[in-house]
């Protein structure tokens, strides 16, 4: 079968099932893991998130594109995912933030896309089969079987490392001078800031903006930092961040972890990825979920307390892993029962699975970066 237009395009997925769409955004072939997000809104958000890099998402929110795109609320200083995929876009975007339409945005960005497809049937098919890799091609010359061919030399999510995609190549501190960043309203920011160093992993811009605002001075170093180098720079606390790929794969970052337990007192926070590596380090082991949690509205608690996170990760940390002795759950995602926050027992050590900065998606978790700046104070105390 070929296409019979010039602006038809394809998603094919490596089992065998295709949906015939429309082309938009930049025209061009591009193969990756087939995911999809559950949220009403954000999607430049979730497409600049470098968590979601070599992915193609899905939005299974039909209509995507209507407030447009602005300079201001990337996470990334461009987009992560390969492709996207959606059921209808928005050619007249109504936001006066706006500063181009979404398709432009795709296009000046070289981001393959294709709409006018059943996304329902697709998510109800990846929910059913568990996540598939895919291939989106807007050029016509191709066939389903030369796609599929090359479809088959895509490499699977296992077992792969993306976080040298995605890190800083050098280290750099963060602009704490702006004030909308900083949040007089939290309470115990002191007048002196906290030391924190980030390791990036694929940090989200608006991690690093909730660390400014909780009175957090913070120098940022490349995935593949030294114990050296962290300590060389004095921290107060060290923040592990979000990142792509396997967890398990990033050998720097949890040789890097397991260096940081030896400094019992020095806090340690990690989120999403960063959550995970910490997991590893302390001797858990990580597992694919099936077809991920990626949305706004995933409930997290325990013993009657329950906060909705944002969330957008492929794997998780084996509870029955973990040592409970030296590791305590402190959440667990009410949806399917995986681990959704640890803690290190008599240590200042803790990571959440989900996204307290949110961006986008609820406010309920943010208390986690006040409860890490919270040890760097304690700790203070006991160092001053």
């Amino acid at each position: 079968m070929f296409f019979d237009t010039d602006s038809s395009a394809i998603l094919l997925l490596e089992d065998g099932t295709y949906f015939e769409g429309i082309s938009f955004g930049a025209v061009g072939t591009i193969s990756g893991e087939v995911v999809f997000n559950t949220g009403m809104t954000g999607y430049q958000e979730v497409i600049t998130d470098p968590s979601y890099f070599g992915q193609l998402i899905t939005f299974t929110y039909p209509e995507i594109g209507n407030t447009g795109v602005n300079s201001e609320d990337n996470e990334s200083s461009h987009p992560s995912v390969k492709g996207v995929i959606v059921r209808q876009i928005s050619e007249t975007p109504s936001n006066w933030r706006h500063e181009l339409s979404f398709e432009d945005w795709l296009k000046n960005e070289n981001v393959v896309g294709i709409h006018g497809i059943d996304t329902r049937a697709l998510v109800r098919h990846l929910r059913e089969t568990g996540t598939l890799n895919g291939i989106i091609s807007s050029e016509s010359h191709y066939s389903v079987s030369e796609l599929l061919s090359v479809l088959k030399k895509s490499p699977s999510m296992s077992g792969l490392n993306l976080v040298d995609k995605v890190t800083t190549k050098s280290s750099f501190k963060v602009d704490s001078s702006c004030p909308v960043l900083f949040d007089k309203r939290i309470k115990n920011i002191k007048t002196k800031p906290y030391n924190v160093v980030a390791i990036d992993f694929g940090i989200k811009q608006s991690i690093l903006d909730r660390l400014v605002a909780h009175g957090c001075e913070v120098t940022v170093l490349p995935a593949n930092a030294l114990i050296s180098d962290v300590l060389a720079l004095s921290p107060e606390g060290v923040f592990l961040s979000n990142g792509p790929g396997d967890p398990s794969t990033v050998d720097t970052g949890i040789q890097l972890a397991k260096n940081l337990i030896d400094y019992e007192k020095l806090p340690v926070f990690g989120i999403c990825l960063g959550h995970q590596i910490l997991g590893l380090a302390l001797g858990g082991k990580t597992f694919k979920l099936s077809y991920g949690h990626r949305g706004l509205n995933h409930p997290c608690g325990l013993n009657g307390k329950v906060e909705i996170t944002s969330q957008n990760h492929g794997f998780a940390l084996n509870a029955k892993s973990l040592n409970s002795k030296q590791i305590k759950i402190t959440r667990f995602n009410l949806n399917d029962q995986t681990v959704a926050a640890i803690s290190v027992i008599d240590r200042p050590f803790f990571g959440v699975q989900y996204h307290p900065e949110a961006s986008p998606g609820p406010h309920d978790a943010d208390h986690h970066f006040n409860h890490f700046v919270t040890l760097i104070e304690e700790r203070r105390r006991i160092v001053d």
